[in-house]
């Protein structure tokens, strides 16, 4: 009976600790969010004030809207957040949320060149789960437009829209640094059928013995990549082949004529 009674108070006491984090957290960032109402000096329907605001009181604890890397050392992060009018007041958002029953995710853990480790992390960091969401502001209200996961856990620096060239086709380009390939990730998502349509997911990298260009290889709306394969020894490291993948809109997978056993995801 002792045990049960012991067992029954540790977990009570491990369910209250953990809300009452929830709670502290909370207060935190609600007086944070007071002191930048007091200091703004100009404010407009749907900024990062109220976006913050709104990501506070709709998504699970421990949700944050993210911050670009620094450009310099002393330098002030700006939120990743892209605001702009192509058919709609849009706001473009990069948003993280903590993996639910672990620690809350503190943003130098995801952000920058040392985060990229987490993935070879033990000293239980946390997990962030990153989602590029699109917003549009209606009357001075959020209305989320979608939403979509990025397979990453840290690392994040910056993010900014391009234009693909080829088919003059809008992507917002996620771009992080990866210390385990000795280079950067970026996840690219493309606006194939507008902006109010869920993306089309892209990868590209560069590292050592890594690399994935952007490409158009069968002339269709979607992009493509050349996935590099390299030789190296203890002189020298060099490109062996690429090859190129393209997307199969039948089988929802980037696929090569090269092998046809070899697929990818994004």
């Amino acid at each position: 009976m002792t045990l049960i009674i012991i067992a029954c108070s540790s977990e009570k006491k491990e369910t209250g600790d953990a809300a009452t984090s929830d709670i502290k957290e909370k207060e935190i960032r609600e007086y944070n969010i007071d002191v930048a109402k007091e200091q703004a000096k100009k404010r407009f329907p749907c900024d990062t004030i109220a976006l913050k605001e709104y990501i506070l009181e709709n998504y699970p604890p421990g949700s944050y809207l993210l911050e670009n890397e620094p450009t310099t050392i002393y330098g002030v992060p700006k939120p990743a957040v892209i605001y702009f009018q192509d058919g709609g007041n849009f706001v473009l958002a990069l948003i993280v949320r903590s993996k639910e029953s672990e620690r809350f995710i503190e943003k130098k853990n995801v952000q920058g060149y040392e985060s990229s480790f987490v993935t070879l992390d033990s000293t239980k960091l946390g997990t962030a789960f990153f989602f590029l969401t699109l917003f549009e502001c209606k009357d001075n209200n959020f209305e989320k437009v979608w939403e979509a996961e990025v397979p990453i856990h840290g690392g994040f620096s910056k993010m900014s829209i391009k234009t693909w060239a080829p088919k003059n086709i809008k992507y917002v380009e996620l771009f992080y640094e990866d210390g385990i390939i000795s280079g950067h990730r970026k996840y690219n998502f493309f606006m194939i059928d507008g902006w109010r349509n869920p993306p089309h997911l892209l990868e590209t990298y560069v590292g050592i013995v890594h690399k994935r260009t952007l490409a158009n290889i069968n002339n269709d709306k979607y992009p493509d990549y050349y996935e590099y394969r390299f030789i190296e020894d203890s002189m020298r490291i060099r490109v062996r082949d690429s090859i190129p993948f393209y997307w199969s809109e039948k089988r929802k997978l980037y696929i090569t004529d090269v092998n046809p056993r070899w697929f990818r995801k994004y």
